[in-house]
């Protein structure tokens, strides 16, 4: 019987096929089909660059086995397999029965760090259209969200599904493919993107949805997107995300924690949340991080919405004659409030944008943890556990 080791796997529910990780990894372990992305167990060194580089912790997978499951059994998952029982290649060989508690206790702490839906959230869809069966989306429109004299050209763009169902959820994403092939001559990898309008439409009721993308000096896809004209093409995969959610419970008190394109989730959330739930107030607060108000993204709109419906908070770090003020400042000057949220058992947290922002609002939240009397690592871990601590990050 072979020694009992620790795999390294992807769970295919999390995974938003943003192919981060296969592009970060130095060995080129990490490969790919139409459906999925895996890790291939025969070239694998357990060097663990691809974990940090990962949104959602999709990739912080593992299980202990005695033979790996190879990359076409990879390939075919829609869900990771159960954790087999594993008994020492010798009865009463104590020395590897601690071997495979030891493993299995690597395993378990590994998992234990990845979010869960919410109890309360729809089942989303996943997956539903990939590298060989794309969907073909039309421009229904491309409109500027940041000021002309912003060096940040930010976009809303509204894309037409016409009949092909499509089914979409707040907090998802979907892939879009640029046209053309990169320098070593292949077809170009979707680029994902967080849907910005609620699941049933941009417009209640019509079969299309709604992106926010910034444009890159240099970035394939974001350039396309940004240049895209009304009645163009596009091709999609997805949709992609099924932790990312948002609960269906009045009762619910949301924490949203964004910067820059990052409020495209927050923003579906926040329009789903109008059309299903409009008389419930102070039950959700958005504090939104950017350089100035020109900057931000639907800070127009935003402002619209009623104070008592969504408490807002807005940090600059670079507006004339005004401290530089970052998302973690302002979670420290609503402590109080955050740290009754914390002792909520109906409390959520949503982060979203830039990897950069993680470490401040971790130490914001420690920090006010700790003086309402709470260990933060722990109410973090239970959160998650009960779907309602929630990063995506890149």
């Amino acid at each position: 019987m072979n020694q009992p080791f620790k795999q390294h796997l992807i769970d295919p529910e999390i995974c938003i096929r943003c192919y981060t990780c296969e592009m970060t990894c130095p060995i080129e372990a990490i490969v790919h089909n139409d459906d999925n992305v895996v890790v291939n167990a025969d070239i694998c060194n357990m060097c663990m660059d691809c974990i940090s580089v990962c949104p959602t912790g999709s990739i912080d997978e593992w299980r202990v086995v005695n033979t790996a499951y190879t990359v076409e059994e990879q390939f075919g998952w829609e869900e990771l397999p159960d954790q087999q029982d594993i008994v020492a290649a010798t009865d009463g060989d104590n020395d590897q029965d601690d071997v495979i508690t030891q493993l299995f206790a690597q395993a378990h702490a590994a998992a234990g760090g990845k979010a869960k839906a919410p109890a309360t959230a729809a089942k989303p869809t996943i997956n539903m259209y990939n590298l060989g069966k794309p969907a073909t989306a039309s421009v229904q429109g491309n409109y500027r969200l940041t000021d002309g004299d912003s060096d940040s050209d930010v976009r809303h763009i509204i894309l037409d599904l016409g009949s092909l169902p499509f089914p979409v959820l707040e907090g998802q994403s979907v892939g879009i493919i640029p046209p053309g092939v990169d320098g070593d001559g292949n077809p170009h990898l979707p680029r994902l993107y967080s849907v910005s309008s609620p699941r049933d439409g941009e417009r209640a009721g019509f079969n299309n949805l709604s992106l926010t993308v910034k444009r890159d000096e240099g970035g394939v896809c974001s350039n396309f997107i940004c240049d895209l004209s009304k009645g163009d093409s596009v091709q999609l995969t997805g949709p992609f995300g099924a932790t990312f959610l948002l609960p269906s419970d009045p009762a619910a008190h949301i924490l949203m924690i964004c910067t820059g394109t990052g409020s495209a989730p927050f923003r579906g959330m926040t329009m789903h949340r109008q059309r299903e739930m409009p008389s419930v107030n102070d039950a959700l607060s958005l504090v939104f991080g950017a350089r100035s108000p020109r900057d931000l993204p639907y800070f127009g709109p935003l402002k619209k919405v009623p104070d008592a419906f969504l408490k807002k908070a807005f940090a600059f770090s670079r507006q004339n004659d005004t401290p530089k003020q970052y998302v973690q400042d302002k979670l420290r000057e609503d402590a109080d409030s955050v740290a009754a949220l914390l002792k909520d058992p109906n409390g959520y947290i949503y982060v979203c944008g830039l990897k950069a922002m993680e470490v401040g609002v971790e130490e914001a939240l420690s920090d006010i943890a700790r003086s309402a009397g709470l260990e933060w690592t722990e109410v973090r871990d239970t959160m998650r556990e009960d779907g309602r601590y929630h990063l995506e990050t890149y």
